[in-house]
């Protein structure tokens, strides 16, 4: 499983559920948009900081970040 990938979805999935766009989760973690959207494809490598940040501005916990999710499950089968 790559950590990278899944913390991706799982922040596209919680930012899009809250009806946020990357520049407004940007804005609340301190963040450029551009990192947001590089974490949300798999590209950059969040610190456990980051983590806990984004967490606080989209109001989850930090382990909603790096739960498994559905499509983790199915490359671990694969």
């Amino acid at each position: 499983m790559d950590i990278r990938k899944l913390v991706g979805r799982n922040l596209s999935r919680i930012r899009k559920a809250a009806g946020l766009t990357q520049e407004a989760v940007a804005e609340r973690a301190n963040l450029s948009q551009q990192y947001v959207s590089g974490l949300e494809s798999g590209k950059r490598n969040p610190t456990v900081e980051t983590l806990l940040v984004l967490a606080q501005a989209l109001g989850v916990s930090h382990l909603d970040l790096v739960k498994p999710d559905d499509q983790s499950h199915q490359e671990n089968l694969g």
